[in-house]
């Protein structure tokens, strides 16, 4: 499946889409959810509610952001492959996160929530057919592709994958 355009999606979602690898998105997304789970699931539970700084989201808040964020983007992917035609709203993704229980919860429990979503994700993209990955729709006022949608799921991932080694040391090399 070729990269999304620039026009299928706001140029803020560039930052995500580019870190995407070229290939088959949904076995990149089945082989990076692993790849990023395993490396979470090492984390020592003392260190889940840890924040790199005031103000900042927990690594449990991470991963809480992480299943929010995918649902949201399979959710418009289907809105848009189903041809609804009306406008989807944004997320403000600090207000959801606290009002997430997602601080609260287990680590353990939130990567297997992830992992259940990750599926569902793998099943509804990978059951989509080339007109489905097409068509478009608006979301937070932009114009957004179905294909955006899937990559946007897999960038922003590496995105927060970054994040979680660089800010937490989530997989850093010893």
């Amino acid at each position: 499946m070729p990269r999304p355009d620039p026009s299928e999606h706001a140029p803020y979602y560039s930052r995500y889409i580019d870190l995407v690898p070229d290939g088959d998105l949904v076995r990149t997304l089945a082989t990076q959810g692993e790849e990023t789970r395993a490396r979470l699931a090492s984390v020592p539970p003392e260190r889940e509610t840890y924040r790199y700084a005031p103000g900042k989201w927990s690594l449990r808040q991470v991963v809480g952001h992480l299943i929010d964020t995918e649902r949201l983007f399979a959710f418009r992917s289907l809105w848009f492959a189903r041809g609804a035609g009306s406008p989807l709203p944004g997320m403000e993704q600090d207000e959801w996160a606290e009002v997430s229980d997602a601080a609260d919860r287990p680590l353990a429990e939130l990567l297997g929530e992830w992992a259940a979503v990750r599926r569902d994700t793998l099943a509804l993209l990978g059951g989509y057919d080339e007109a489905a990955w097409a068509r478009s729709g608006v979301a937070s006022d932009n114009p957004m592709s179905v294909r955006a949608c899937g990559w946007i799921i897999a960038g922003h991932e590496l995105w927060h994958r970054r994040g979680l080694e660089r800010d937490y040391g989530v997989g850093a090399e010893g």
